[in-house]
């Protein structure tokens, strides 16, 4: 590669045309002003030189190169396989709980919460006892970036391999996957493989000189290739000192790693086995994997990213067999997930359904989240999605229901009876609230109403919510109507029955704004009804030409709501007619009914 570092011109396919994505800290386009840099070499040292050009936001502004740089691919693209379900595992049943470390419990009241804190609060996600019900029951828990990173959440990277010392030791964390382990609970964390921090020694080292030892880890350019990243923003930034360019898609903070390098790809290969291994996790969630081998102007969901991931996929499973991903491809085309199936990671995020879940309790039209529900369990297959309503990236649950218990308690039904593996976010089973900047979405948990939300006797490093009073664990705790106890009861009822964990999905129809499905697996089958607006409906009547129930009578038992619902009769080929199941559905109200064949 001589003396720059290049990248590979779009001869794989034409650029992707795609709405705007976001990522770790997604910058905006007013984000990163246009600084004109200086480039006369400095008395600095390169280290000291590149913090403060970076610190200041500079952003190229030398006139674009018309000629774009090429390279001869390192990635093989192999032959895609047949899709396939997943073998059987603790995932088929599980329900993932997202937790924020630094939110979540302060062990000794520095304001920061910690793995110790967490390992104290275990029991309160699930104590091991399916005898209980005071627990969550959530099996699964999805840690936020726990790695030493140079900012609060972490997406920077500065070491792989040592846990964030706001945060403990890795003997802590080691501690924490036991103590998990002896609940039940699988434990998964964030993995930021796409890049690192601009304060990481690989990237310090590579911008010494075109022969440093971590140069070809990164993408750097001689001239500016001149173009965008996908959502408008500065992708190539001034290297200090030199005028140079390196590549970094999200700021000029987090330079991309170079992934056509095969030293890269072994390293990020050393850095999973050692926390499959050493630190005992069972799986990964993989940051903005769809940006991680770019071709030139296509900088997202590429066809060697596809290999890439495919390849990485098969060296976890030779490590692991039982290991689990889960990737995030944020935004982007219909069908963009599409592409990443069958044989890379094991599930993707799925937004489209939570979305359409909260749309359609907010509008009250229940039918609504139905189709891209329907969407998702035809066209990606054996139901390798993960579904959740909210994120640490996005405006919690309750901000966007407008504060409103009733929809998101049919926001929370809805979630839980979906197919696919349902994340809820840490705080959303007691309705915090929760706007930008991402601060204010990841803001403590709010365990009671005291000074420190019980979260910490110090200051907290972020403010709770003006709703602690009553959004607090302790406060919903010991009332059966609370939108905690509900969550309990929807995760419990998840994780203990197979037609909710992994059946089959079939949308019945009406002309009510009641929204209905049949979830099957062998022979249990459920029936799941939602009335999310604000007026009862009388008489809803349902109706399907195709299920796969077999011909018969069903009687009704009652799983979640206070009614007994009318037996229901089966046609041929499984058909439905006009089946009024309930004189009138409630306000804001969810039924689940185990179906008996008489």
């Amino acid at each position: 590669m001589g003396k720059r570092l290049i990248l590979v011109a779009c001869f794989l396919l034409a650029a992707c045309s795609v709405p705007a994505a976001t990522g770790p800290e997604t910058p905006t386009s007013s984000s990163a002003p246009s600084v004109t840099p200086s480039v006369a070499p400095t008395a600095l040292s390169p280290e000291d030189a590149m913090l403060a050009t970076i610190a200041a936001g500079v952003t190229p502004t030398a006139t674009p190169n018309s000629v774009q740089p090429t390279a001869i691919p390192t990635i093989t693209l192999g032959p895609i396989p047949e899709a396939k379900p997943l073998a059987a595992g603790w995932w088929d049943n599980a329900v993932c709980y997202e937790i924020f470390v630094r939110s979540f419990a302060d062990s000794n009241d520095d304001g920061i919460g910690d793995l110790n804190g967490l390992t104290a609060k275990l029991d309160y996600i699930n104590d091991g006892d399916p005898q209980t019900s005071n627990d969550l029951g959530a099996n699964c828990i999805w840690l936020m970036p726990v790695t030493e990173a140079d900012s609060y959440h972490g997406y920077d990277t500065t070491d792989y391999y040592h846990v964030e010392k706001d945060y403990g030791t890795n003997e802590d964390f080691k501690a924490l996957v036991k103590a998990a382990d002896q609940r039940g609970i699988k434990i998964i964390i964030d993995l930021v493989l796409n890049h690192v921090s601009s304060r990481h020694p690989w990237f310090i080292d590579a911008l010494t000189g075109p022969n440093a030892t971590y140069r070809d880890w990164f993408i750097f350019s001689e001239t500016n290739p001149g173009y965008m990243g996908p959502w408008g923003e500065v992708v190539w930034h001034v290297a200090p000192r030199v005028q140079e360019y390196y590549y970094g898609i999200f700021t000029a903070g987090m330079p991309d790693l170079n992934y056509r390098n095969p030293q890269v790809t072994a390293e990020a290969e050393k850095i999973s086995t050692f926390w499959l291994n050493d630190m005992g996790v069972a799986g990964f969630r993989l940051d903005a994997v769809k940006h991680m081998v770019e071709a030139g102007r296509e900088q997202e969901n590429t066809r060697e990213t596809y290999a890439w991931l495919r390849q990485y996929a098969a060296f976890l499973h030779s490590v692991k067999p039982d290991v689990f991903t889960v990737g995030e491809i944020f935004g982007g085309s219909p069908g963009v997930l599409d592409g990443y199936y069958p044989d890379q990671l094991d599930t993707y995020f799925e937004f489209a359904i939570g979305e359409g879940i909260l749309d359609a309790a907010k509008s009250g039209m229940g039918t609504d989240f139905l189709r891209p529900a329907t969407s998702a369990y035809r066209n990606l297959p054996f139901q390798r999605y993960a579904p959740f309503l909210t994120n640490h990236d996005l405006e919690r649950t309750m901000s966007t229901l407008g504060g409103n218990l009733g929809r998101a308690r049919v926001a929370a039904i809805a979630l839980l009876t979906m197919p696919g593996l349902p994340f809820v976010y840490y705080g959303e089973e007691i309705g915090m609230l929760g706007e930008k900047p991402d601060e204010r979405l990841r803001s403590p948990m709010q365990w009671s109403d005291t000074p420190g939300a019980g979260f910490t006797t110090g200051t907290p490093w972020e403010g709770v919510q003006s709703d602690i009073q009553s959004a607090n664990v302790a406060s919903q705790d010991a009332d059966p109507a609370s939108l905690l106890n509900l969550y309990r009861k929807l995760i419990q009822l998840h994780t203990s029955t197979p037609a909710l964990a992994t059946g089959t999905f079939t949308a019945l129809d009406s002309q009510s704004k009641a929204a209905a499905y049949l979830r099957r697996a062998g022979d249990h089958a459920v029936l799941v009804i939602i009335n999310m607006g604000t007026n009862a409906i009388e008489d809803a009547a349902f109706t399907a030409a195709l299920t796969d129930l077999t011909t018969g009578t069903y009687k009704l038992e009652t799983l979640l709501g206070d009614q007994s619902g009318a037996k229901l009769t089966v046609g041929v080929n499984g058909a439905i007619d006009a089946y009024t199941p309930l004189p009138s559905l409630a306000p804001q109200t969810g039924y689940i009914f185990r179906l008996i064949s008489e």
